[in-house]
């Protein structure tokens, strides 16, 4: 039974795995894009979920109507 023990690097983990897509989501609502991008950013984190949010934060938020 210790193998379904929670501990704090788990919790540590499965938060960043939620809540850092989720933040990256609302980012991206929030603000305007030009053209499709807005859609293309919503699909990239979906589809590749925790690469797709290093990749927004990266590179996306650069592409915003300021």
């Amino acid at each position: 039974m210790t193998l379904l023990a929670i501990g704090a690097p788990q919790i540590i983990l499965i938060l960043c795995l939620f809540l850092t897509p989720l933040i990256a989501l609302i980012d991206i609502l929030r603000n305007e894009f030009t053209g499709n991008n807005k859609l293309v950013w919503i699909l990239v984190i979906f589809f590749f979920n925790f690469l797709g949010v290093i990749l927004y934060f990266l590179i996306g938020r650069k592409q915003r109507i300021k």
